[in-house]
C-alpha cells in the first residue's frame, strides 16, 4: 500500500475511507460470526482492550498514550484506570 490509501476505502466516491458507521458495521458482522453477543463488543472496547493489553505486559505508559494519540498522560492513565498498585508493582519490578 501507498502511505496515502485507505485499508478499507469507502464505498462513494466522495468517500476515501470507510465512515464510522460502516467499521461499526463491520465489527459487529465479525463477533456475530463468531457466536460472541454483538452488544458487549464495539469499536471502543476493541481499541481500548489492545493498549490494556500492551500497557499490563509492558508497563509503558509512555507508548500507550502515542498509541491513543492522547497529548496529556493524565488522560491516559485515566483512561487505562491505572492504579497506585499497578504503579508500584511496575516500580519494584525494575531494578536499578
Amino acid at each position: 500500500m501507498v502511505g496515502s490509501e485507505y485499508l478499507w476505502p469507502g464505498r462513494l466516491h466522495e468517500r476515501l475511507h470507510i465512515s464510522t458507521r460502516q467499521y461499526a458495521r463491520i465489527v459487529r458482522d465479525w463477533v456475530t460470526s463468531i457466536g460472541l453477543e454483538a452488544t458487549a463488543y464495539g469499536t471502543h472496547s476493541m481499541r481500548r482492550t489492545k493498549v490494556t493489553q500492551i500497557y499490563k505486559k509492558t508497563g509503558n505508559l509512555r507508548a500507550v498514550q502515542l498509541l491513543l494519540g492522547h497529548t496529556k498522560m493524565d488522560s491516559t492513565v485515566r483512561y487505562l484506570g491505572v492504579e497506585l498498585e499497578d504503579a508500584l508493582a511496575i516500580s519494584e519490578a525494575i531494578e536499578i
